[in-house]
């Protein structure tokens, strides 16, 4: 058979109308992988599941009900036999219902042909039917279909918006976090001058403080330095001459006062080193010794004391400079260094 033959075929063969070499062959030709075929077959086949329901119910003569309880009762041995034969395979019955007129004919005969015919018109009218509900439902159908696209096109436009929104926080939140790295680190500049500016600052009070302090000791000492040349400069200053003991051999001092003032300046030299704890303190001794003030020798080992109130000088008659704890005592209680008499 060419391929043609078995285009034609394809109805009865989805009818089960074809002969057993003919349907053989037709089945070898569609394992042999044909997809015209195939898919005419699965056309012709669903055609052929509608065609008894295109057909008018016609009731059954009577009597047919009593011949078929006779044909399966027992005591017909034919019939039983004929019930005992195994069923026809699919296909057969046309075969039984149609014997082929020849068995060297492998094509339909004319018979076949009108059945062919009529299935084929069967074909077509179902076809049209089912083009005419799909015509009737395809207004219906469009109109979902544009709802479903209109709705999907809202949808895709909220989609798109959201996401335009989510790109534009993503870029400021970028921004934010640029902006947030540059701010951390002109604090984290801010910071380090800071911390050196209080550095800085820690110096300057240092420097001010020692400055403070040595010009508090110039003030003071310039302080007693007027003082002294104003002492100095007194017609009526008087000068005592003290002179080191035995403990201090090599020790002297100097002592002028003004009776008018009360002022006195104590001025020692080559006086041994202070022990620690120790401080000189000066003595005006009268009946009993007055401490008149104390004193440190410089790294030199000179001392000096500016006495801006004495007692009466008409009732001392010697001064004394003796060891003493430091902080001074109300009366002498060590060894004398300096001692000299008016």
């Amino acid at each position: 058979m060419i391929h043609e033959e078995f285009e034609e075929a394809v109805p009865l063969y989805a009818v089960g109308a074809l002969e057993r070499t003919d349907r053989q062959a037709f089945e070898a030709h569609l394992l042999s992988g044909c997809p015209s075929c195939h898919a005419a077959l699965k056309e012709y086949q669903a055609v052929a599941a509608l065609l008894p329901y295109g057909l008018a119910p016609t009731p059954p003569p009577r009597g047919l009900k009593a011949k078929i309880m006779a044909a399966r009762s027992p005591a017909n041995p034919e019939a039983a036999k004929r019930s005992s034969q195994p069923s026809l395979e699919p296909g057969e019955w046309m075969n039984h219902l149609f014997p082929p007129l020849s068995s060297t004919r492998s094509f339909p005969s004319n018979a076949a042909r009108f059945v062919l015919a009529f299935a084929g018109l069967l074909v077509v009218a179902g076809a049209g039917y089912v083009g005419w509900t799909l015509y009737l439902q395809a207004p219906a159908e469009t109109e979902r279909l544009q709802q479903l696209e209109t709705a999907l096109q809202r949808e895709s436009a909220k989609m798109a918006s959201l996401q335009r929104e989510i790109k534009e926080k993503e870029a400021a939140l970028a921004q934010l976090r640029q902006e947030l790295e540059r701010r951390d680190a002109e604090i984290g500049e801010l910071r380090d001058t800071l911390i050196r500016r209080e550095a800085e600052l820690d110096d300057a009070q240092a420097q001010l403080a020692q400055l403070e302090k040595h010009g508090a000791a110039f003030r003071r000492v310039r302080a007693q330095q007027d003082e002294i040349a104003a002492l100095l400069r007194m017609p009526t200053v008087k000068v005592v001459s003290l002179s080191g003991s035995d403990l201090a051999k090599g020790a002297g001092g100097l002592l002028l006062y003004d009776p008018d003032t009360k002022k006195a300046w104590l001025y020692a030299f080559n006086l041994p080193p202070l022990p620690g704890g120790k401080t000189y303190q000066l003595w005006a001794i009268e009946q009993k010794p007055v401490s008149a003030g104390t004193f440190t020798p410089d790294t030199g080992q000179k001392g000096r004391l500016l006495i801006k109130h004495l007692p009466d000088f008409s009732r001392i008659n010697q001064f004394a400079v003796s060891l003493e704890p430091a902080g001074g005592r109300p009366q002498p209680t060590g060894a004398i260094y300096l001692s000299g008499r008016l």
